[in-house]
């Protein structure tokens, strides 16, 4: 499906009218979540860092399902997993991510933009991961959620080398790639968020950053 240059342009002025800016509201990020996520990057990499940063290749954007940034935001917040027995097993550090865009377009830094947070698979170590509140049929994703992560990836994509923008359906084709490096073979989810339909408004939006293809299985 193609956008117009209307619809892009149309999605422009949308955001500039809401003045989209970032506020910042920190998970917790103590000592042991500092510990947890140099063993997963130690563990599930092979990479041992005395800091838990990244070097951000990719943008991976996602979707909560969980209906309220409040919510969204609590199941991030501590630095350990609660009960998730599909991901349990691969570590105990709690998933997160970089940023959270709320229905109403509001985006949140939860995490320093170079901290490894884990949203997706086998790529952590250089992908940073937006959530965006909501993603059910009762809820689907909203355009202000659209037009934030527009702007949002073009703002990233401004500050660092970003390569690839990605959803998180799509992490897979990574398998077997140079920025792949989950060593356990049998680690993988299935996953549908954002869904193509959004990251296709995303990606025709910001087609000027001049992201690499992604790769094919």
């Amino acid at each position: 499906m193609k956008y117009s240059v209307l619809f892009m342009f149309v999605l422009f002025l949308a955001a500039c009218s809401r003045q989209i800016k970032i506020v910042d509201k920190p998970i917790l990020f103590d000592e042991e979540r500092k510990t947890l996520t140099l063993q997963y990057l130690s563990e599930r990499y092979g990479l041992d860092q005395d800091e838990p940063t990244i070097d951000p290749k990719m943008i991976v954007l996602h979707w909560t399902v969980i209906p309220t940034f409040e919510e969204s935001f609590e199941t991030f917040n501590p630095a350990a997993l609660p009960s998730r027995p599909d991901i349990a097993t691969a570590s105990s550090l709690n998933v997160s991510s970089q940023f959270m865009v709320d229905r109403d377009g509001t985006i949140y830094r939860l995490l320093p933009e170079t901290t490894m947070a884990r949203h997706v698979i086998g790529l952590n170590h250089c992908a940073i991961g937006v959530e965006n509140i909501g993603g059910t049929e009762d809820l689907p994703l909203t355009e202000e959620q659209v037009e934030s992560n527009i702007w949002l990836v073009n703002y990233l994509s401004s500050k660092y080398d970003i390569d690839y923008l990605i959803g998180h359906y799509e992490y897979t084709n990574f398998d077997g790639h140079e920025l792949w490096l989950e060593k356990d073979e049998g680690y993988r989810t299935k996953k549908d968020d954002p869904g193509p339909d959004f990251m296709q408004k995303v990606r025709a939006a910001t087609q000027e950053n001049n992201f690499k293809p992604i790769p094919t299985k």
